[in-house]
Formats: C-alpha cells, structure tokens, sequence
C-alpha cells in the first residue's frame, strides 16, 4: 500500500502564495507523484504532475502551467509551489501517484489531501 503525506494547505487572501509537499513512501526515481485538487461539489481535477523515469514536470493544459511543481532533494518528495491564489482555487488538494505516468491524468493511490482556501 502507497502512503502519501501532504502538508501546507493554509487560509490565504486573494493573491498570496502557498506551498505544498507531498511525501510518499514510493522512489521517485521510479514512479510519478503530483497533485489533482476537488473543490466543494466539484470533480477532480489535475493540477501537476513530477515524472521520475522522465526527471520533468507534466501540467494539464487547462491549468497553464500555474502551479510550478519541484522534486525535493529526497528520493520521495514533491513541492507544489503556489502563487497569485484566487478564490477559484480553493479547494482540497491531494497528492497522487499515476495509473500511467504522467502520460494520462489517472490517479492510483493518493493521500487524506490538504486544505487550501483563498478568501477574497
């Protein structure tokens, strides 16, 4: 069973900065980690993605490139790093790992998800 921790998540006003880590006990030299995030009555949707076997980030168009995701200097953790937050991002965000990489927005395992929410 993958464990994934986040942390971070945070009450921001409009246009403050935020940055989340995610731990998992996976190698990333091996595996992709990322986040998707859900909003209240929403669906999930992908915010970032760290591709191990790549070395690279993946972003979903829609999101354009907002959310700058870094490996950090351990073998299994990731930081999303947060900037110019809206009131449209508030939501849960959840570290993930990828059905296929981050070729395809499918999510295997992901954790209990970290609260973001920006007040205008």
């Amino acid at each position: 069973q993958v464990q994934l921790v986040e942390s971070g998540g945070e009450v921001v006003q409009t246009g403050g900065s935020l940055r989340l880590s995610c731990t998992a006990s996976i190698d990333l030299d091996y595996y992709s980690l990322g986040w998707f995030r859900q909003a209240p009555g929403g669906g999930r949707e992908g915010v970032a993605c760290w591709s191990g076997p790549d070395n690279r980030p993946y972003y979903p168009r829609s999101m354009k490139r907002r959310f700058p995701i870094s490996r950090g200097n351990g073998k299994n953790t990731v930081h999303l790093k947060m900037e110019n937050l809206r009131p449209e991002d508030t939501a849960i965000y959840y570290c993930t790992t990828f059905s296929n990489g981050c070729y395809e927005w499918a999510y295997d395992y992901w954790g209990q998800g970290t609260q973001v929410t920006v007040s205008s």
